[in-house]
């Protein structure tokens, strides 16, 4: 049963680490400004999505 569990943390951690540094790269640090703004906004929300998933998953470890 808990090894249902560990898949969505591993393949979400693995998202969030691509998409974080495909967002990373997108960023013009001279101008602070995306060189695809839409496709930024895609990975933004892929990111958030993934972070909020690993916390939720962390904080109901913790209250086991």
């Amino acid at each position: 049963m808990e090894n249902k569990n560990n898949v969505p943390v591993f393949t979400f951690s693995i998202v969030a680490i691509i998409v974080g540094a495909a967002l990373y790269k997108q960023i013009d640090f001279e101008n602070l400004k995306f060189e695809k703004p839409a496709l930024a906004i895609v990975y933004l929300i892929v990111f958030v999505f993934s972070v909020f998933v690993l916390i939720k998953n962390f904080r109901k470890k913790t209250q086991k």
